[in-house]
Protein backbone atom coordinates (compact mmCIF):
# COMPACT_ATOMS: atom_id res chain seq x y z
CA UNK A 1 0.00 0.00 0.00
CA UNK A 2 1.26 3.41 -0.91
CA UNK A 3 0.92 5.71 2.08
CA UNK A 4 2.45 8.59 0.22
CA UNK A 5 5.38 8.79 2.61
CA UNK A 6 8.87 7.55 2.14
CA UNK A 7 10.22 5.85 5.22
CA UNK A 8 12.45 8.34 6.98
CA UNK A 9 15.83 7.67 8.20
CA UNK A 10 15.04 9.01 10.82
CA UNK A 11 -19.35 7.41 41.20
CA UNK A 12 -32.98 10.11 53.97
CA UNK A 13 -32.05 8.85 57.06
CA UNK A 14 -34.80 9.00 59.62
CA UNK A 15 -32.62 11.03 61.95
CA UNK A 16 -29.10 12.29 62.44
CA UNK A 17 -28.24 9.49 64.85
CA UNK A 18 -29.06 6.86 62.24
CA UNK A 19 -27.01 8.71 59.67
CA UNK A 20 -23.97 8.88 61.96
CA UNK A 21 -24.25 5.18 62.73
CA UNK A 22 -24.40 4.35 59.05
CA UNK A 23 -21.36 6.46 58.28
CA UNK A 24 -19.11 4.82 60.87
CA UNK A 25 -16.45 2.48 59.65
CA UNK A 26 -15.19 0.10 62.34
CA UNK A 27 -11.51 0.45 62.99
CA UNK A 28 -9.31 -2.57 63.25
CA UNK A 29 -6.27 -3.48 65.23
CA UNK A 30 -3.18 -4.45 63.44
CA UNK A 31 -3.40 -1.72 60.88
CA UNK A 32 -0.41 -0.71 58.96
CA UNK A 33 0.83 2.30 60.92
CA UNK A 34 1.62 5.57 59.31
CA UNK A 35 5.19 5.47 60.42
CA UNK A 36 5.81 2.89 57.75
CA UNK A 37 8.02 4.51 55.18
CA UNK A 38 7.17 5.04 51.56
CA UNK A 39 10.09 2.97 50.41
CA UNK A 40 8.99 -0.01 52.48
CA UNK A 41 5.44 0.40 51.18
CA UNK A 42 6.75 0.60 47.65
CA UNK A 43 8.57 -2.70 47.86
CA UNK A 44 5.67 -4.75 49.23
CA UNK A 45 5.15 -7.77 47.03
CA UNK A 46 1.48 -7.18 46.25
CA UNK A 47 0.26 -8.48 42.95
CA UNK A 48 -1.34 -6.27 40.37
CA UNK A 49 -3.82 -6.91 37.64
CA UNK A 50 -1.14 -5.57 35.37
CA UNK A 51 1.29 -8.31 36.24
CA UNK A 52 1.04 -11.97 37.02
CA UNK A 53 3.69 -11.77 39.70
CA UNK A 54 2.13 -13.08 42.92
CA UNK A 55 2.83 -12.45 46.59
CA UNK A 56 4.70 -15.74 46.94
CA UNK A 57 7.62 -14.23 45.07
CA UNK A 58 11.00 -14.12 46.71
CA UNK A 59 11.10 -10.97 48.88
CA UNK A 60 14.83 -10.48 48.28
CA UNK A 61 15.60 -7.27 46.47
CA UNK A 62 16.72 -7.90 42.89
CA UNK A 63 19.73 -5.71 43.64
CA UNK A 64 20.94 -8.40 46.04
CA UNK A 65 20.64 -11.23 43.54
CA UNK A 66 23.05 -12.48 40.94
CA UNK A 67 21.14 -13.57 37.86
CA UNK A 68 22.38 -14.69 34.48
CA UNK A 69 20.42 -15.16 31.28
CA UNK A 70 20.85 -18.10 28.92
CA UNK A 71 23.55 -16.24 27.01
CA UNK A 72 25.65 -15.82 30.14
CA UNK A 73 25.00 -12.09 30.53
CA UNK A 74 24.30 -10.50 33.91
CA UNK A 75 24.00 -6.94 32.63
CA UNK A 76 20.43 -6.50 33.88
CA UNK A 77 18.44 -6.39 37.13
CA UNK A 78 14.92 -7.84 37.15
CA UNK A 79 12.71 -9.62 39.68
CA UNK A 80 13.20 -13.13 38.33
CA UNK A 81 14.86 -14.05 35.05
CA UNK A 82 13.06 -17.42 35.20
CA UNK A 83 9.81 -15.65 34.26
CA UNK A 84 11.17 -14.87 30.82
CA UNK A 85 9.23 -17.54 28.94
CA UNK A 86 5.93 -16.32 30.39
CA UNK A 87 6.87 -12.75 29.57
CA UNK A 88 7.64 -13.74 26.02
CA UNK A 89 4.06 -14.99 25.60
CA UNK A 90 2.79 -11.65 26.93
CA UNK A 91 4.84 -9.81 24.34
CA UNK A 92 3.60 -12.06 21.55
CA UNK A 93 -0.02 -11.35 22.55
CA UNK A 94 0.66 -7.61 22.48
CA UNK A 95 2.24 -7.89 19.05
CA UNK A 96 -1.05 -9.21 17.63
CA UNK A 97 -2.72 -5.83 18.27
CA UNK A 98 0.30 -3.75 17.34
CA UNK A 99 0.47 -4.69 13.70
CA UNK A 100 1.46 -1.22 12.51
CA UNK A 101 4.57 -1.17 14.68
CA UNK A 102 5.44 -4.67 13.51
CA UNK A 103 4.91 -3.49 9.93
CA UNK A 104 7.31 -0.62 10.55
CA UNK A 105 9.83 -3.10 11.93
CA UNK A 106 9.60 -5.31 8.86
CA UNK A 107 9.83 -2.43 6.42
CA UNK A 108 12.88 -0.85 7.94
CA UNK A 109 14.92 -3.63 9.49
CA UNK A 110 16.75 -4.17 6.23
CA UNK A 111 17.95 -0.57 6.21
CA UNK A 112 18.87 -0.57 9.90
CA UNK A 113 18.16 3.19 10.24
CA UNK A 114 19.23 3.07 13.90
CA UNK A 115 22.52 1.30 13.31
CA UNK A 116 25.03 2.80 15.71
CA UNK A 117 22.32 4.33 17.90
CA UNK A 118 22.82 3.73 21.59
CA UNK A 119 19.39 4.36 23.11
CA UNK A 120 18.85 4.72 26.84
CA UNK A 121 15.14 4.55 27.65
CA UNK A 122 12.95 5.25 30.67
CA UNK A 123 9.31 4.23 30.09
CA UNK A 124 6.68 1.95 31.59
CA UNK A 125 7.95 -1.58 31.06
CA UNK A 126 4.96 -3.52 29.80
CA UNK A 127 4.35 -6.02 27.01
CA UNK A 128 3.50 -3.12 24.70
CA UNK A 129 6.64 -1.12 25.35
CA UNK A 130 8.63 -4.34 24.97
CA UNK A 131 7.38 -4.48 21.38
CA UNK A 132 8.74 -0.97 20.87
CA UNK A 133 12.11 -1.82 22.45
CA UNK A 134 12.50 -4.92 20.33
CA UNK A 135 11.57 -2.91 17.25
CA UNK A 136 14.36 -0.45 18.00
CA UNK A 137 16.78 -3.35 18.36
CA UNK A 138 15.61 -4.81 15.05
CA UNK A 139 16.29 -1.43 13.44
CA UNK A 140 19.89 -1.56 14.61
CA UNK A 141 19.86 0.18 18.00
CA UNK A 142 21.60 -0.93 21.15
CA UNK A 143 19.21 -0.38 24.09
CA UNK A 144 19.49 -0.04 27.85
CA UNK A 145 16.15 0.40 29.62
CA UNK A 146 14.59 1.30 32.97
CA UNK A 147 11.09 2.05 34.31
CA UNK A 148 9.55 5.50 34.67
CA UNK A 149 7.09 4.30 37.37
CA UNK A 150 7.81 2.11 40.39
CA UNK A 151 4.50 0.22 40.11
CA UNK A 152 3.91 -0.27 36.39
CA UNK A 153 6.60 -2.80 35.48
CA UNK A 154 5.43 -6.24 34.42
CA UNK A 155 8.13 -8.42 35.96
CA UNK A 156 7.72 -11.23 33.48
CA UNK A 157 8.11 -8.84 30.56
CA UNK A 158 11.24 -7.30 32.06
CA UNK A 159 12.62 -10.85 32.39
CA UNK A 160 11.83 -11.61 28.75
CA UNK A 161 13.65 -8.48 27.63
CA UNK A 162 16.66 -9.36 29.76
CA UNK A 163 16.68 -12.87 28.32
CA UNK A 164 16.67 -11.46 24.80
CA UNK A 165 19.77 -9.42 25.54
CA UNK A 166 18.33 -6.02 26.44
CA UNK A 167 20.01 -4.51 29.49
CA UNK A 168 16.89 -3.78 31.56
CA UNK A 169 16.90 -2.55 35.15
CA UNK A 170 13.36 -2.57 36.57
CA UNK A 171 10.91 -4.48 38.74
CA UNK A 172 7.45 -3.86 40.16
CA UNK A 173 7.51 -2.23 43.60
CA UNK A 174 10.85 -0.46 43.48
CA UNK A 175 11.68 1.92 46.30
CA UNK A 176 12.57 5.52 45.47
CA UNK A 177 16.23 4.65 45.93
CA UNK A 178 15.85 1.64 43.62
CA UNK A 179 14.25 3.88 41.01
CA UNK A 180 17.23 6.21 40.76
CA UNK A 181 19.70 3.32 41.08
CA UNK A 182 18.14 1.66 38.04
CA UNK A 183 18.36 4.85 36.02
CA UNK A 184 22.01 5.24 36.94
CA UNK A 185 22.81 1.63 35.99
CA UNK A 186 21.40 2.31 32.54
CA UNK A 187 23.47 5.42 31.99
CA UNK A 188 26.69 4.75 33.88
CA UNK A 189 28.29 1.75 32.21
CA UNK A 190 31.89 1.29 31.17
CA UNK A 191 32.51 1.16 27.46
CA UNK A 192 29.05 2.29 26.43
CA UNK A 193 27.76 5.83 26.09
CA UNK A 194 24.21 6.74 25.12
CA UNK A 195 23.73 8.96 22.09
CA UNK A 196 19.88 8.97 22.13
CA UNK A 197 17.36 9.34 24.99
CA UNK A 198 13.77 8.07 24.93
CA UNK A 199 12.00 9.35 28.03
CA UNK A 200 8.54 9.32 29.64
CA UNK A 201 8.28 11.94 32.37
CA UNK A 202 11.71 13.53 32.11
CA UNK A 203 13.41 11.72 35.03
CA UNK A 204 16.04 10.10 32.85
CA UNK A 205 16.77 13.33 31.00
CA UNK A 206 17.04 15.17 34.34
CA UNK A 207 19.42 12.52 35.71
CA UNK A 208 21.74 12.61 32.73
CA UNK A 209 21.68 16.43 32.63
CA UNK A 210 22.54 16.73 36.34
CA UNK A 211 24.86 13.76 36.88
CA UNK A 212 26.49 13.22 33.51
CA UNK A 213 26.70 16.60 31.73
CA UNK A 214 29.42 15.41 29.35
CA UNK A 215 27.18 12.55 28.18
CA UNK A 216 24.21 14.92 27.87
CA UNK A 217 26.10 17.27 25.60
CA UNK A 218 26.99 14.46 23.20
CA UNK A 219 23.46 13.07 22.87
CA UNK A 220 22.10 13.49 19.35
CA UNK A 221 18.49 13.86 20.44
CA UNK A 222 15.82 13.35 23.10
CA UNK A 223 12.35 11.93 22.48
CA UNK A 224 9.81 12.73 25.24
CA UNK A 225 6.21 11.45 25.35
CA UNK A 226 4.58 12.91 28.49
CA UNK A 227 3.09 16.30 29.44
CA UNK A 228 5.34 16.41 32.49
CA UNK A 229 8.50 15.58 30.61
CA UNK A 230 7.78 18.00 27.79
CA UNK A 231 7.17 20.79 30.33
CA UNK A 232 10.57 20.10 31.85
CA UNK A 233 12.22 20.20 28.44
CA UNK A 234 10.66 23.58 27.65
CA UNK A 235 11.90 24.85 31.01
CA UNK A 236 15.44 23.78 30.10
CA UNK A 237 15.12 25.36 26.68
CA UNK A 238 13.80 28.66 28.08
CA UNK A 239 16.72 28.79 30.50
CA UNK A 240 19.15 28.18 27.65
CA UNK A 241 20.31 24.90 29.18
CA UNK A 242 19.02 22.49 26.54
CA UNK A 243 22.11 21.72 24.51
CA UNK A 244 20.61 18.98 22.32
CA UNK A 245 17.55 18.82 20.03
CA UNK A 246 14.43 17.23 21.54
CA UNK A 247 11.24 15.89 19.98
CA UNK A 248 7.94 16.61 21.75
CA UNK A 249 5.99 13.45 20.99
CA UNK A 250 3.28 14.21 23.57
CA UNK A 251 1.86 17.02 21.48
CA UNK A 252 1.96 15.10 18.22
CA UNK A 253 -1.57 14.45 17.03
CA UNK A 254 -1.12 10.69 17.03
CA UNK A 255 -0.09 10.72 20.70
CA UNK A 256 -2.36 13.41 22.15
CA UNK A 257 -5.57 12.54 20.34
CA UNK A 258 -5.25 8.79 20.66
CA UNK A 259 -3.12 7.76 23.64
CA UNK A 260 -4.14 10.66 25.89
CA UNK A 261 -7.83 10.66 24.90
CA UNK A 262 -8.94 7.22 23.71
CA UNK A 263 -6.57 5.19 25.88
CA UNK A 264 -7.58 7.03 29.07
CA UNK A 265 -11.26 6.79 28.11
CA UNK A 266 -10.99 3.02 28.47
CA UNK A 267 -8.26 2.53 31.03
CA UNK A 268 -9.74 4.86 33.71
CA UNK A 269 -12.67 2.45 34.08
CA UNK A 270 -10.43 -0.60 34.04
CA UNK A 271 -8.17 0.76 36.78
CA UNK A 272 -11.07 1.79 39.04
CA UNK A 273 -12.94 -1.49 38.56
CA UNK A 274 -9.92 -3.70 39.22
CA UNK A 275 -8.96 -1.87 42.40
CA UNK A 276 -12.32 -0.94 44.00
CA UNK A 277 -15.11 -2.91 42.21
CA UNK A 278 -17.00 0.38 42.24
CA UNK A 279 -20.28 0.91 40.40
CA UNK A 280 -20.23 4.17 38.50
CA UNK A 281 -23.96 4.81 38.00
CA UNK A 282 -25.09 7.78 40.12
CA UNK A 283 -21.66 8.40 41.63
CA UNK A 284 -20.56 12.01 42.11
CA UNK A 285 -17.17 12.43 40.43
CA UNK A 286 -14.91 15.43 40.01
CA UNK A 287 -12.23 15.28 37.35
CA UNK A 288 -9.46 17.83 37.83
CA UNK A 289 -8.31 18.95 34.41
CA UNK A 290 -10.07 18.86 31.04
CA UNK A 291 -7.19 18.31 28.69
CA UNK A 292 -7.15 15.24 26.47
CA UNK A 293 -6.76 12.87 29.44
CA UNK A 294 -9.54 14.61 31.36
CA UNK A 295 -11.80 14.55 28.31
CA UNK A 296 -11.30 10.79 27.97
CA UNK A 297 -11.99 10.16 31.66
CA UNK A 298 -15.12 12.36 31.72
CA UNK A 299 -16.52 10.76 28.59
CA UNK A 300 -16.19 7.24 29.98
CA UNK A 301 -17.55 8.07 33.44
CA UNK A 302 -20.53 9.98 32.02
CA UNK A 303 -21.37 7.08 29.69
CA UNK A 304 -21.69 4.75 32.69
CA UNK A 305 -24.06 7.10 34.53
CA UNK A 306 -21.68 8.95 36.81
CA UNK A 307 -22.49 12.59 37.62
CA UNK A 308 -19.33 14.34 36.54
CA UNK A 309 -18.05 17.85 37.20
CA UNK A 310 -14.75 19.36 36.16
CA UNK A 311 -12.15 21.74 37.55
CA UNK A 312 -10.07 23.83 35.16
CA UNK A 313 -7.70 26.80 35.13
CA UNK A 314 -7.89 27.30 31.36
CA UNK A 315 -11.01 29.18 30.12
CA UNK A 316 -10.87 27.41 26.75
CA UNK A 317 -10.82 23.92 28.27
CA UNK A 318 -13.47 25.06 30.80
CA UNK A 319 -15.73 26.22 27.97
CA UNK A 320 -15.23 22.90 26.19
CA UNK A 321 -16.29 21.09 29.39
CA UNK A 322 -19.40 23.29 29.65
CA UNK A 323 -20.33 22.61 26.03
CA UNK A 324 -19.86 18.88 26.65
CA UNK A 325 -22.39 19.06 29.49
CA UNK A 326 -20.10 19.14 32.51
CA UNK A 327 -20.41 21.67 35.35
CA UNK A 328 -17.15 23.52 35.92
CA UNK A 329 -16.46 24.03 39.63
CA UNK A 330 -13.74 24.73 42.14
CA UNK A 331 -12.65 21.63 44.04
CA UNK A 332 -13.23 23.21 47.46
CA UNK A 333 -16.85 23.92 46.46
CA UNK A 334 -17.75 20.27 45.85
CA UNK A 335 -15.18 18.09 47.58
CA UNK A 336 -17.48 17.22 50.53
CA UNK A 337 -20.06 15.63 48.20
CA UNK A 338 -17.75 13.71 45.89
CA UNK A 339 -17.55 9.90 45.70
CA UNK A 340 -14.43 10.06 43.52
CA UNK A 341 -11.73 12.63 42.92
CA UNK A 342 -9.57 12.07 39.84
CA UNK A 343 -6.62 14.26 38.93
CA UNK A 344 -5.20 14.65 35.44
CA UNK A 345 -3.55 18.08 35.24
CA UNK A 346 0.19 17.37 35.23
CA UNK A 347 0.49 19.93 38.04
CA UNK A 348 1.36 19.63 41.73
CA UNK A 349 -0.77 19.83 44.93
CA UNK A 350 -4.05 19.79 43.01
CA UNK A 351 -5.56 17.76 45.88
CA UNK A 352 -4.20 19.06 49.19
CA UNK A 353 -4.46 17.86 52.79
CA UNK A 354 -7.25 20.42 53.31
CA UNK A 355 -9.23 18.79 50.51
CA UNK A 356 -8.54 15.31 51.85
CA UNK A 357 -9.64 16.32 55.37
CA UNK A 358 -13.00 17.51 53.97
CA UNK A 359 -13.73 14.42 51.86
CA UNK A 360 -16.62 12.13 52.76
CA UNK A 361 -16.12 8.63 54.15
CA UNK A 362 -15.25 6.19 51.36
CA UNK A 363 -14.19 8.76 48.79
CA UNK A 364 -11.91 7.27 46.15
CA UNK A 365 -8.89 9.40 45.23
CA UNK A 366 -6.66 8.65 42.28
CA UNK A 367 -4.41 10.23 39.69
CA UNK A 368 -4.36 9.82 35.91
CA UNK A 369 -1.45 12.19 35.34
CA UNK A 370 2.11 11.00 34.84
CA UNK A 371 3.67 12.14 38.13
CA UNK A 372 2.73 11.47 41.75
CA UNK A 373 2.73 15.22 42.48
CA UNK A 374 -0.96 15.97 41.91
CA UNK A 375 -2.22 14.47 45.20
CA UNK A 376 -0.35 15.61 48.30
CA UNK A 377 0.24 12.08 49.58
CA UNK A 378 3.13 13.15 51.79
CA UNK A 379 0.71 15.21 53.91
CA UNK A 380 -1.12 11.97 54.78
CA UNK A 381 1.95 10.43 56.35
CA UNK A 382 1.38 11.92 59.82
CA UNK A 383 0.95 10.18 63.21
CA UNK A 384 -2.80 10.86 63.60
CA UNK A 385 -3.65 9.00 60.39
CA UNK A 386 -3.48 5.24 59.89
CA UNK A 387 -2.76 3.48 56.60
CA UNK A 388 -4.29 0.09 55.90
CA UNK A 389 -3.37 -1.85 52.76
CA UNK A 390 -6.51 -3.69 51.65
CA UNK A 391 -5.41 -5.05 48.29
CA UNK A 392 -2.82 -4.43 45.65
CA UNK A 393 -2.33 -0.69 45.12
CA UNK A 394 -5.31 0.14 47.38
CA UNK A 395 -4.79 1.89 50.73
CA UNK A 396 -7.41 3.03 53.22
CA UNK A 397 -6.18 6.17 54.91
CA UNK A 398 -8.08 6.33 58.20
CA UNK A 399 -8.79 9.54 60.17
CA UNK A 400 -9.15 9.54 64.00
CA UNK A 401 -12.98 9.68 63.70
CA UNK A 402 -12.95 6.51 61.57
CA UNK A 403 -13.38 8.20 58.20
CA UNK A 404 -11.62 6.40 55.39
CA UNK A 405 -10.34 7.77 52.12
CA UNK A 406 -9.48 5.17 49.51
CA UNK A 407 -6.18 6.08 47.88
CA UNK A 408 -5.14 4.23 44.75
CA UNK A 409 -1.51 3.54 43.77
CA UNK A 410 -0.28 6.02 46.38
CA UNK A 411 -1.20 8.81 43.99
CA UNK A 412 0.75 7.44 41.06
CA UNK A 413 -0.56 6.87 37.56
CA UNK A 414 -3.71 4.75 37.96
CA UNK A 415 -4.06 2.93 34.68
CA UNK A 416 -0.53 1.61 34.34
CA UNK A 417 -0.09 1.01 38.08
CA UNK A 418 -3.39 -0.82 38.63
CA UNK A 419 -4.46 -2.21 35.29
CA UNK A 420 -3.31 -2.33 31.71
CA UNK A 421 -3.85 -0.19 28.64
CA UNK A 422 -4.97 -1.20 25.15
CA UNK A 423 -2.17 -2.53 22.97
CA UNK A 424 -3.59 -0.95 19.82
CA UNK A 425 -3.46 2.61 21.04
CA UNK A 426 0.03 2.07 22.41
CA UNK A 427 1.04 0.90 18.98
CA UNK A 428 0.18 4.39 17.72
CA UNK A 429 2.35 6.05 20.36
CA UNK A 430 5.19 3.56 20.00
CA UNK A 431 5.30 3.97 16.23
CA UNK A 432 5.46 7.73 16.71
CA UNK A 433 8.32 7.34 19.19
CA UNK A 434 10.25 5.08 16.85
CA UNK A 435 9.89 7.50 13.94
CA UNK A 436 10.96 10.41 16.12
CA UNK A 437 14.11 8.54 17.16
CA UNK A 438 14.91 7.72 13.56
CA UNK A 439 14.31 11.30 12.47
CA UNK A 440 16.55 12.82 15.11
CA UNK A 441 19.27 10.21 14.77
CA UNK A 442 19.54 10.52 11.01
CA UNK A 443 18.88 14.24 10.61
CA UNK A 444 21.67 16.10 8.84
CA UNK A 445 23.60 18.56 10.93
CA UNK A 446 21.78 21.85 11.23
CA UNK A 447 18.24 20.58 10.63
CA UNK A 448 17.47 20.55 14.35
CA UNK A 449 18.99 23.08 16.71
CA UNK A 450 19.15 23.02 20.52
CA UNK A 451 15.40 23.33 21.00
CA UNK A 452 12.15 21.35 21.38
CA UNK A 453 10.40 20.34 18.18
CA UNK A 454 7.07 18.82 17.19
CA UNK A 455 6.97 15.75 14.99
CA UNK A 456 6.58 16.77 11.35
CA UNK A 457 2.94 16.62 10.17
CA UNK A 458 3.87 14.18 7.43
CA UNK A 459 5.04 11.65 10.02
CA UNK A 460 1.84 12.04 12.06
CA UNK A 461 -0.16 11.23 8.95
CA UNK A 462 2.11 8.30 8.14
CA UNK A 463 1.64 6.80 11.63
CA UNK A 464 -2.15 7.14 11.27
CA UNK A 465 -2.11 5.55 7.83
CA UNK A 466 -0.23 2.50 9.13
CA UNK A 467 -3.11 1.82 11.57
CA UNK A 468 -6.05 2.22 9.18
CA UNK A 469 -5.83 -1.31 7.70
CA UNK A 470 -6.86 -2.68 11.13
CA UNK A 471 -10.32 -1.20 10.48
CA UNK A 472 -10.40 -2.00 6.78
CA UNK A 473 -10.60 1.75 6.27
CA UNK A 474 -10.35 3.14 2.75
CA UNK A 475 -9.08 6.68 2.30
CA UNK A 476 -10.59 8.88 -0.38
CA UNK A 477 -7.99 10.22 -2.76
CA UNK A 478 -7.95 13.77 -4.05
CA UNK A 479 -8.21 14.34 -7.74
CA UNK A 480 -5.61 16.58 -9.35
CA UNK A 481 -8.25 19.28 -9.68
CA UNK A 482 -9.28 19.01 -6.01
CA UNK A 483 -5.68 19.06 -4.84
CA UNK A 484 -4.99 22.17 -6.90
CA UNK A 485 -8.16 23.87 -5.59
CA UNK A 486 -7.13 23.20 -1.98
CA UNK A 487 -3.48 23.94 -2.59
CA UNK A 488 -2.43 20.52 -1.35
CA UNK A 489 -0.12 17.75 -2.38
CA UNK A 490 -2.22 14.67 -3.20
CA UNK A 491 -0.05 12.63 -0.83
CA UNK A 492 -0.20 15.11 2.05
CA UNK A 493 0.31 16.70 4.44
CA UNK A 494 -3.40 17.47 4.40
CA UNK A 495 -3.54 20.01 7.23
CA UNK A 496 -1.31 22.97 8.11
CA UNK A 497 0.73 22.85 11.30
CA UNK A 498 -1.62 25.28 13.04
CA UNK A 499 -4.67 23.03 12.43
CA UNK A 500 -6.40 21.81 15.62
CA UNK A 501 -7.79 18.30 15.21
Amino acid sequence: MNHGYDFPRQIQFANQEEKQEFSKFPTKTGRRSLSRSISQSSTDSYSSAASYTDSSDDETSPREKTQVNSKGSSDFCVKNIKQAEFGRREIEIAEQDMSALISLRKRAQGEKPLAGAKVVGCTHITAQTAVLIETLVALGAQCRWTACNIYSTQNEVAAALAESGVSVFAWKGESEDDFWWCIDRCVNVEGWQANMILDDGGDLTHWVYKKYPSVFKKVRGIVEESVTGVHRLYQLSKAGKLCVPAMNVNDSVTKQKFDNLYCCRESILDGLKRTTDVMFGGKQVVVCGYGEVGKGCCSALKALGAIVCVTEIDPICALQACMDGFKVVKLNEVVRQMDMVITCTGNKNVVTREHLDRMKNGCIVCNMGHSNTEIDVASLRTPELTWERVRSQVDHVIWPDGKRVILLAEGRLLNLSCSTVPSFVLSITATTQALALIELYNAPEGRYKQDVYLLPKKMDEYVASLHLPNFDAHLTELSDEQAKYMGLNKNGPFKPNYYRY
